[in-house]
């Protein structure tokens, strides 16, 4: 009934499900509902009592009231498009208006001798469960301070004929009706409270375990970024060494001793790839012999690595209209490689990358898409995209690779998104700021 009440006013924020929702904000929404069903309530009660009962009322204030709280809930509709929190103050207050609105009615409608006077219960009891002890010991003081109004002051009913001679029969139909109401909407509301506390505690578990993840991965990453830093001045030396061998003439005469030679230096360029790689992981922007080169020539570079590297074709759409310099810092290249190995992993037949610029001359991006032919990713995977050990490949320790691309791409001030392709297969799209890779000016500190 409550959901159908919601879609019938199209409320924003009253949706069946409240998964995702602040607790605070799911409180709003309840107590939002809540009204709605008594203005239904009050409008049905008010057409009972006068058309079939034939009591007269006092209808200009008893119509006030429901006429004020769907004011109210149509102001709350437009807050909840805007607000995710709402402080104890607010919900306090949001369950004042009906208290109030409910003895206001009841003034009008007998005071104590109506038996609606039970429903303050219901909103005590809500209350002491959407509110802190302080706040709902003032939710309980008003309601009963409402109830000692009423018991002294109050508009009697003038009952007709039928019922006058009999008031008590009318009262106990009234506290049966009532009694039955507010065991449905306890029901109700406690169940729905009570799933909001479950489905918080849930994500907060959830929070927790992630949280601890990638504190563990982190702390992996400063022992790491720890060794890197180490690692970097012994190979500089080696690689100035290997280049002072490389111009011996008794080393360059020998051929079997220059091709060793050249080997040695291939893996010791490696290794310094490596190590920036684990400095760009770690959050070091520029690592390990950062050079100046263009876009273009950076991200054909890269494809030209990795098609002799991968099986099948890598195919590179080149649509960048203006090669602007950028650091072309290793690190960024095997964060980049490591997006191309993944679709090559699954789709080791083609893999597609395509590189652009996009936005204004004060902000502008390279983007560099990565598309494969493969199954996609799957739908549980969508939303851990960039989580650590989010994988399907079932490896112990997978899903670091991607969770570390998402890291260096955002410390960039870029971001990482995926998708999966209507055709077939998946695609990850790297957008990252060109004010972050520019080349530093003459003068500036590195």
């Amino acid at each position: 009934m409550i959901d159908r009440i919601a879609a019938l006013f199209a409320i924003p924020g009253m949706e069946p499900g409240m998964a995702g929702m602040s607790p605070s904000r799911s409180s709003v929404v309840l107590l939002t509902q809540l009204r709605w069903i008594a203005v239904f309530g009050q409008l049905a009660t008010i057409m009972i009592v006068s058309g079939v009962l034939r009591v007269n009322l006092p209808l200009a204030p008893l119509l006030l009231a429901p006429l004020l709280l769907m004011v109210i809930n149509l102001a709350v509709a437009g807050v909840l498009k805007r607000r995710r929190t709402f402080s104890q103050r607010e919900l306090f207050s949001a369950l004042m208006v009906d208290v109030v609105a409910l003895c206001w009615q009841l003034y009008h409608s007998g005071g104590a001798t109506n038996p609606f006077t039970f429903l303050f219960l219901l909103q005590i009891v809500i209350g002491a469960i959407i509110l802190e002890a302080r706040w709902s010991w003032l939710v309980a003081l008003n309601a009963c301070l409402c109830m000692a109004l009423l018991t002294f002051h109050y508009t009697p009913l003038r009952l007709p004929p039928p019922h006058a001679n009999d008031p008590f029969r009318l009262y106990i139909f009234g506290s049966l009706f009532c009694f039955v109401l507010a065991a449905v909407l306890l029901i109700v509301f406690v169940v729905r409270l009570d799933r909001n506390r479950r489905e918080s505690d849930a994500q907060l578990a959830t929070l927790r375990q992630q949280a601890a993840e990638e504190d563990h991965i982190i702390r992996m990453g400063l022992l790491a970024s720890g060794a890197a830093h180490e690692l970097g001045t012994p190979l500089s030396s080696i690689s100035v060494i290997l280049g002072d061998w490389s111009r011996e003439p008794l080393i360059a005469g020998d051929a079997d001793m220059a091709a060793d030679l050249a080997d040695v230096r291939r893996e010791l360029a490696r290794c310094k790839t490596i190590v920036s790689g684990i400095l760009m992981s770690a959050g070091e922007v520029r690592g390990i012999d950062p050079a100046v080169t263009g876009v273009r020539a950076f991200i054909e570079d890269i494809a030209e690595e990795w098609r002799s590297r991968i099986p099948g074709e890598l195919r590179l759409v080149d649509r960048v209209e203006e090669d602007v310099p950028i650091i072309a810092d290793p690190g960024l290249r095997q964060v980049i490689g490591n997006v191309v190995d993944n679709a090559a992993e699954v789709s080791p037949e083609l893999v597609v990358m395509e590189a652009w610029l996009e936005g204004t001359a004060e902000a502008r991006r390279v983007v560099l898409t990565v598309s494969d032919r493969g199954p996609g990713f799957a739908p549980e995977m969508m939303d851990r995209i960039g989580q650590p050990y989010a994988s399907t490949k079932g490896r112990d320790g997978g899903g670091l690779g991607l969770f570390l691309v998402v890291n260096v791409i955002r410390k960039l001030g870029g971001a990482v998104s995926v998708e999966n392709r209507p055709g077939g297969g998946a695609s990850v799209q790297l957008a990252i700021p060109l004010a972050t890779l520019a080349p530093e000016e003459p003068g500036e500190e590195a």
